[in-house]
């Protein structure tokens, strides 16, 4: 699938789904064609971004400071945020599967998580 058929596609789709959005950092290259994406669609059709990288930490993961204040400007000022605190589910369902109870005395019981 060429670049141009892929833009397109996203292009056409009434909800794009960006999910774990700057787990990585962009390069220019990357950072060029996510703020074209963001621009075609801004006011024009539905987004979902997911991030574990608070807004305020999307600067240093875009890398350019003018960028970043295009992207950011399409994106927070109209959107509908949603914060998450605490432990992920990913988090909990392991640390319950890796929780082990070993009794050493009758008195006492230690907890192991591997």
């Amino acid at each position: 699938m060429n670049k141009m058929h892929l833009f397109g596609m996203i292009e056409k789709s009434a909800l794009l789904v960006l999910d774990d959005l700057f787990i990585l950092g962009l390069d220019s290259k990357k950072r060029a064609i996510l703020l074209d994406i963001i621009e075609d669609r801004h006011g024009r059709k539905s987004m979902i971004i997911t991030s574990q990288i608070p807004v305020d930490g999307w600067y240093d993961a875009i890398g350019d400071p003018t960028i970043a204040d295009a992207i950011i400007d399409r994106i927070a000022h109209t959107a509908h945020r949603i914060e998450l605190s605490g432990e992920s589910m990913r988090t909990r369902k392991k640390k319950k599967k890796s929780l082990i109870t070993v009794k050493n005395d009758p008195s006492k019981m230690t907890t192991l998580v591997c």
